[in-house]
């Protein structure tokens, strides 16, 4: 767990605008504050991701997300409750006050709560934080620090040091509206909608 002097820097650096590199459920994830179009652009640009695709938003508590999505009836709700905090994000109908930057080419967003402990302490003091993984488009994700800083060679304004979880892939994707599987667990996506996110 990062201690309180640790994770004040580390949100200095997220409300300032900047791009951290942090460990996740399965894999290291580059990170921003979501509602800074600054930052995401830059995130994207370092990925060589298609602001199309839109991208993963992560939060502590199940109420931060309520602030970003709809959820289309209880049960659906309920359903999505017992898969959180953990590695399955769902892909939900974006409040209006959700930038397009997020949602890409829809009115879409993808969120989860994350159920690793240094992420979610993040999120806890941040709010919510962009969670993509760490990694350029087409190259694999990186499951250490070294490998981020091969990737992206300096670029990255912060490295939050920890272990990233247990998982073996990338979280799995679900449409929250329909609970269809939109990207399975060993990675693969069966949409073009939001893939290759931590």
């Amino acid at each position: 767990m990062l201690q309180a002097w640790h994770l004040e820097r580390v949100a200095r650096v997220i409300v300032a605008g900047g791009i951290i590199a942090y460990p996740t459920e399965a894999v290291f994830g580059l990170g921003c504050d979501p509602f800074n179009y600054r930052a995401v652009s830059r995130l994207l640009m370092l990925k060589r991701r298609s602001a199309k695709k839109g991208l993963i938003v992560i939060a502590a508590t199940l109420p931060a997300i309520e602030r970003l999505v709809c959820f289309p009836n209880a049960a659906r709700r309920a359903e999505i409750n017992r898969t959180w905090p953990g590695p399955v994000t769902w892909v939900m109908p974006a409040r209006s006050s959700v930038p397009p930057w997020l949602t890409g080419d829809r009115r879409y967003l993808a969120v989860r709560v994350t159920g690793h402990p240094i992420a979610a302490a993040l999120c806890q003091r941040v709010g919510v934080l962009v969670s993509t993984s760490a990694n350029p488009a087409g190259c694999g994700p990186a499951r250490d620090p070294a490998r981020v800083r091969a990737y992206f060679n300096g670029a990255i304004d912060y490295f939050v040091s920890g272990r990233i979880g247990d998982e073996a892939c990338v979280s799995e994707i679900r449409d929250g509206v329909s609970g269809r599987v939109l990207r399975p667990r060993h990675g693969r996506s069966t949409t073009d909608g939001c893939s290759g996110g931590a």
